[in-house]
């Protein structure tokens, strides 16, 4: 029997606010352990929570940017479950009313576009953090992260292969990043996100059992994890067995998934609305105000590189990947007029050398304007492909523009016509053998006569012109 797999993901998100949720805490990364506390984030009795305006504000502009439908009346919800992180006994989220519903993501997998549904997009606090002490065997807790503000993105289960996860998940980092929602940063925590996964025959539609695999932190993780639980499911189900409903975790260093405890559904959680908090509500002129505000999207930059600038969906992906990219390489076209060489040197040569260094875009030693008047530079002829690559090595050491460059190192292509053609003669008379075999029809020849003038030009002629320069001269001696 052939079995499909059904993926959802569940993605935190954690808000780039100030403060935190529901107090003036600080929602700083880092920080002396249980450094930002106040009387909320520890429950003490007769502390209020207020919600935080700029997390609604966030919650809004995901779900306009994910086309979701934006609840009018929305409401916060206790999620009761008992750990020694979370000090109130519950957790502020949203349960039966949340903020943003039956939204979209898109992706691509290769050439294919994606879209996969999202059932909800709600509003939610932090837990605190343990640490476990092996010198004291002992375990610890750090209060800073609780109460941080969090948006919880859950996806239908319409997710397939362990591959579209990693590169959904890719997708809203993207996103929340272009929107400035969130750094996306995982290794510090700010998206994570819980991945559900069962397997059924093909052509069934009841869903099988599902597991959920907690808190992976990293798409490499979200891939290996998912694959290693499908291949066990698999097993398993072929064998005649069941699969029991349970939360896992992943262990990075095996590779493979271990039980944490039995799968909770939502009656576990007693949820109730919170007493304590007012229901939000988002008046339209509230939504068109966020709306207002947003940067152009990923999905319409790929739009506009493909249909306007004519560049491939590979390439466009590509650029889009971070909005700092976008932008440079759109700067630099204006600076050039010449899109599809500014894609070239923005992906090979401009990334490659920031990934060498370990700089993000925005620490380019190049900056847009400079790389665009190499590029013009290049087009005009002033420079050979060859010659404005070493341009830009010295322009990325030293951060000097292309024209201080090229006037210091005395850098100029020989484009005259005459000039080409009396070093083309030059070398004709200079090998006999090799011209006699040239115009005798072996057309491998032409190729050494290219070097031949390339190499008495130490690279300066402009490749094109002596090719064509050189068949010319070829033919006239025929004749």
């Amino acid at each position: 029997m052939e079995f499909e797999t059904v993926i959802g993901l569940e993605v935190h998100v954690q808000l780039s606010t100030n403060s935190k949720m529901f107090c003036n805490a600080s929602a700083a990364y880092g920080g002396e352990p249980n450094e930002y506390i106040d009387p909320v984030t520890l429950g003490l009795p007769g502390a209020l929570p207020v919600a935080n305006k700029r997390a609604v504000e966030f919650a809004i502009m995901l779900g306009l940017a994910t086309n979701s439908e934006i609840r009018r009346f929305n409401r916060f919800a206790r999620k009761h479950y008992f750990y020694p992180d979370l000090p109130k006994g519950y957790q502020i989220s949203q349960f039966d009313e949340p903020i943003c519903e039956r939204g979209s993501v898109e992706f691509y997998m290769g050439e294919t576009k994606r879209t996969i549904g999202l059932k909800r997009i709600h509003m939610e606090e932090d837990a605190g953090k343990n640490i476990h002490d092996s010198r004291t065997q002992a375990s610890l807790v750090d209060l800073n992260r609780a109460g941080v503000p969090l948006l919880e993105v859950v996806s239908e289960p319409e997710l397939r292969s362990p591959a579209e996860a990693a590169a959904y998940l890719r997708s809203v980092r993207q996103l929340v990043r272009y929107l400035g929602v969130s750094d996306g940063n995982m290794e510090e925590g700010s998206l994570r996100c819980d991945a559900n996964i069962s397997l059924r025959p093909v052509g069934q539609l009841k869903f099988g059992t599902r597991t959920e695999i907690k808190n992976l932190n990293s798409f490499k993780f979200v891939e290996r994890a998912l694959e290693y639980e499908v291949a066990r499911q698999m097993a398993l189900l072929k064998n005649g067995q069941e699969i029991t409903q349970e939360t896992l975790l992943f262990d990075s260093v095996s590779g493979t998934t271990r039980p944490m405890r039995s799968k909770e559904e939502s009656a576990d959680y007693r949820y109730f609305p919170d007493p304590d908090l007012p229901p939000v509500v988002v008046e339209e002129s509230w939504v068109r105000e966020v709306e207002s505000t947003l940067p152009k999207l990923p999905s319409k930059w790929i739009h506009d590189l493909v249909s306007e600038y004519g560049l491939s969906l590979y390439d466009a992906t590509v650029l889009t990947g971070e909005k700092a990219a976008v932008e440079f390489f759109n700067e630099v076209v204006a600076a050039c007029s010449n899109a599809k060489a500014a894609c070239n040197w923005v992906t090979s040569e401009l990334f490659g050398s920031l990934n060498k260094e370990g700089l993000e875009i925005e620490k380019s030693p190049i900056s847009a304007k400079a790389l665009g008047e190499l590029i013009s530079m290049v087009d005009s002829d002033a420079l050979s492909g060859k010659m404005a690559k070493s341009v830009f090595e010295e322009m990325f050491s030293t951060g000097k523009d292309a024209a201080t460059v090229v006037a210091e190192k005395g850098l100029k292509q020989i484009s005259d016509d005459d000039s080409i053609l009396a070093i083309i003669k030059r070398e004709f008379d200079a090998n006999p053998k090799q011209l006699a075999g040239y115009l005798g029809g072996n057309e491998r020849l032409h190729g050494f006569f290219v070097g031949q003038v390339m190499k008495a030009t130490e690279g300066a002629a402009n490749p094109k012109k002596v090719n064509d320069l050189i068949k010319q001269e070829a033919e006239r001696r025929k004749g």
